[in-house]
C-alpha cells in the first residue's frame, strides 16, 4: 500500500512527545509499502528540525540522526509537484483556503488516487471534501 505522507505526520512520528498509535500505523505502512511525497517535503522537514534545533528543542547530532533515518525509508519523491503548481494545486488551494504547500499533498494525494496521512485540520477537512481517504488521524 502506497500513500501520500505530509510534514505534520513526520514531525509527529520524529518527536516521541506526538507521537500516537495511529501516527506509528502510519509509518508502518510506509515502513511496508512506501509512501510520496511532493517535492517541498524534504525542505519541509528538514526546515523544521532545523528550526527546532536553534530554539534549543534538540541538537544537531539528533535532526542528522533524523534525517539520516528518514532517507532509509521507501519515501519516493514526486518529480510532477512543481508542473502542477499554477494549475491544480493553486486551484486547490484557492478553493480550500489551503496554503500551496498543503495543497501539494493534496493535489498528490488526488492524482496518484492514494491515502492521505495528515494531522493539519485544514488539510484533513479538505481531503474529505475532494474525498481522499485520511491515514491515521
Amino acid at each position: 500500500m502506497s500513500l501520500v505522507l505530509d510534514c505534520s505526520t513526520t514531525l509527529a512520528w520524529v518527536y516521541a512527545d506526538e507521537t500516537t498509535a495511529p501516527v506509528r500505523q502510519v509509518f508502518d505502512l510506509v515502513s511496508q509499502g512506501g509512501a510520496w511525497v511532493p517535492a517541498l517535503w524534504r525542505l519541509e522537514v528538514a526546515n523544521v528540525l532545523e528550526m527546532s534545533t536553534r530554539r534549543g528543542r534538540h541538537d544537531a547530532d539528533f535532526r542528522d540522526a533524523t534525517l539520516a533515518d528518514l532517507a532509509q525509508l521507501p519515501i519516493q519523491v514526486d518529480g510532477e509537484t512543481d508542473s502542477h503548481a499554477w494549475t491544480e494545486t493553486l486551484g486547490l488551494a484557492e478553493r480550500h483556503k489551503l496554503t500551496l504547500y498543503d495543497a501539494a499533498y493534496l493535489e498528490l494525494a488526488l492524482r496518484r488516487g492514494l491515502s492521505l496521512a495528515t494531522l493539519d485540520r485544514d488539510l484533513q477537512r479538505a481531503a474529505g471534501r475532494e474525498k481522499v481517504r485520511l491515514l491515521g488521524m
